[in-house]
């Protein structure tokens, strides 16, 4: 993990400048272009995985692939390596590149001896799916992004070739008779150039490598737009964009990626349809919309949303019957796990209906709208006269105990903490941790975190994945290594919905939640008014000695130190920047 940390570092101080807006002169007056808001840095490959070749074919000095290129092709020769493939046998090789990432890859060629090298090209989240063919069996695909496809390659030139989320790369060479002279593979690796303003560390190693590893996650899904996952399905899924805002919150502070993707979703989903096709999306946008004026607190911004809004809360409101109970249409959808619960899934939907009304009358008074503010209130009273039944699902009891549907505590003891690392998602395990910080239970939390989150972290995951279930780990082969004979395959093995098989995404955002969470209620920052005008800090460390970190806010960064002495007491050194209020 800290060279994982070390090479981010790095690629910040390294940054290539962004580019100009300033076009040459034989393009003034032409139409408007358009600038990406992304930086493209050039990685090399930190290992050779596996390498195969059969018959009289060849491999000499593929080392030389690991050293840092220049994207040049040379007239000099003795840099390549030498692949020499011959008609009665197969060249094969896997590049690691030391880490998931969103790009492609730059193939930097020599005087080959013929002027055309055809190969084949497979990208990979795990070894596995890199070694794999395209079938029903494997679950593997081209859906979204295309990671497996056959290409020809210059000769004496320079080819960037692909576009997916992936750490692995196998090669294949498909020319039947060819030495191919590769001087350099490097992958093209594009990601916004923003600092981590947030931070987080304490006497906890593996908590400090969870709340990077989600800031990374949802740091290579800040494309053009926001992200579910950088290999599948590169949407604007308004839901899953929840945890994922909590994160840019807490690490990054004000990025326009998210105002950029909220809009997106509002422009193409005039009400009543709901924002992509899911009742609890739309419900989601809104909530959304609450935690961004909360942290980033722009008020202008608020009001742009404001005709879209009420048209919306008013729609809602027609969706609750005369005994309070949502009668929400369209697709009823939580998490993917939670579907089959029909009664949980309906006590979330209930619960997320009155967060929605308790945001929409925060929201209108912001905005001076006293009417819409009276008509939420009205409804989120209503609402909490039907008290739905859970049905032992947690992704349900947590979004009751936050709702005021249930007591946190009840919720906590009799469903959330039951049965441990089990029965929820990399997506509603927010909620979960969320409901049981509500209940008071930040060690049992913590716990949660590190035996579920860290799982993933010992399979080799550099990211977090679409879902999990702790009971995969059982013989399970690591995604990094070729799977052992006897071992699982973990990324082929295991998956539903749709993520079935390599299918599986294995970067998705709305599996962060920890690092919003360790930040929130660990190092305790909460904020208290729009924009941070005022802030509360409430360690809970748990068995933690010592936590440390920093927090974004318009204002500045808020830093935190505490310490826990011999007596058991926490003592903290705060320092906020000016305009916050520190209120203690």
């Amino acid at each position: 993990m800290k060279r994982i940390l070390y090479t981010i570092g790095l690629l910040w101080a390294c940054s290539m400048t962004q580019a100009q807006t300033l076009l040459p002169p034989v393009w003034q007056g032409a139409a408007e272009m358009q600038y990406s808001s992304r930086t493209i840095a050039y990685l090399p490959p930190t290992r050779i995985v596996w390498q195969e070749t059969t018959g009289s074919s060849s491999i000499e000095g593929i080392d030389k692939l690991l050293l840092p290129g220049n994207g040049q092709a040379e007239l000099v020769g003795g840099k390549e390596c030498v692949i020499r493939k011959r008609p009665d046998g197969k060249v094969s090789f896997l590049l690691d590149f030391g880490r998931e990432l969103q790009g492609g890859i730059q193939i930097v060629t020599g005087q080959s001896s013929r002027k055309e090298a055809k190969v084949r090209i497979r990208f990979g989240e795990s070894v596995s799916e890199a070694m794999c063919d395209i079938t029903p069996e494997n679950g593997a695909t081209n859906d979204h992004a295309i990671r497996d496809f056959h290409f020809t390659l210059p000769w004496l030139g320079v080819a960037e070739i692909g576009n997916s989320g992936f750490r692995f790369v196998r090669i294949d060479v498909e020319e039947p008779d060819i030495d191919l002279l590769l001087k350099e593979v490097r992958a093209t690796f594009g990601y916004r150039d923003i600092p981590y303003l947030g931070s987080f560390k304490s006497d906890n190693d593996r908590l400090n490598d969870i709340w990077m590893t989600g800031a990374y996650t949802v740091h290579l899904n800040m494309q053009e737009y926001i992200w579910d996952g950088v290999k599948r399905d590169r949407l604007v899924w308004i839901g899953d964009l929840h945890p994922e805002l909590m994160t840019v919150n807490t690490v990054f502070g004000y990025n326009e990626v998210i105002p950029k993707s909220l809009d997106l979703i509002r422009d193409t989903t005039p009400v009543p349809n709901w924002m992509n096709g899911i009742s609890s999306y739309s419900i989601w946008w809104l909530l959304i919309h609450k935690d961004w004026y909360l942290y980033q607190g722009n008020l202008d911004y608020l009001k742009e949303q404001k005709e879209y809004m009420t048209t919306l809360f008013n729609h809602l409101i027609t969706k609750i019957d005369d005994q309070g109970k949502e009668m929400l249409d369209g697709t009823r959808f939580l998490d993917w796990p939670s579907s089959p619960n029909v009664k949980g899934v309906d006590a979330g939907l209930q619960a997320l209906m009155v967060m929605a009304m308790n945001a929409g009358n925060e929201m209108a008074l912001a905005m001076g709208d006293e009417d819409l503010a009276e008509r939420c209130t009205k409804a989120a009273k209503k609402l909490l006269k039907y008290r739905p039944d859970h049905n032992q699902s947690k992704q349900g009891a947590a979004l009751m105990a936050l709702a005021g549907l249930m007591k946190a505590e009840k919720a906590d003891k009799e469903v959330l903490r039951v049965g441990g690392a089990q029965g929820f998602s990399t997506f509603y395990g927010y909620y979960m941790l969320e409901a049981m910080a509500k209940a008071g239970n930040y060690q049992g939390a913590m716990d949660i975190i590190s035996e579920y989150w860290g799982a993933m972290l010992d399979l080799g995951a550099t990211t977090f994945w679409e879902d999990f279930h702790i009971d995969w780990m059982k013989n399970a082969a690591r995604i990094d290594e070729l799977v052992p004979e006897g071992k699982v395959d973990v990324h082929r093995t295991y998956g539903d919905y749709c993520y079935k098989g390599y299918r599986h995404s294995l970067c998705h955002g709305w599996a962060s939640g920890p690092t919003a969470w360790l930040s929130r209620h660990v190092l305790g920052v909460e904020v208290l008014e729009p924009g941070f005008k005022k802030v509360r800090i409430i360690p809970h460390l748990g068995n933690l000695s010592w936590v440390e970190g920093t927090f974004p806010t318009p204002y500045g960064v808020i830093k935190v130190k505490h310490t826990k002495g011999k007596d058991g007491k926490v003592h903290s050194d705060v320092q906020v920047p000016e305009g916050v209020e520190w209120v203690k």
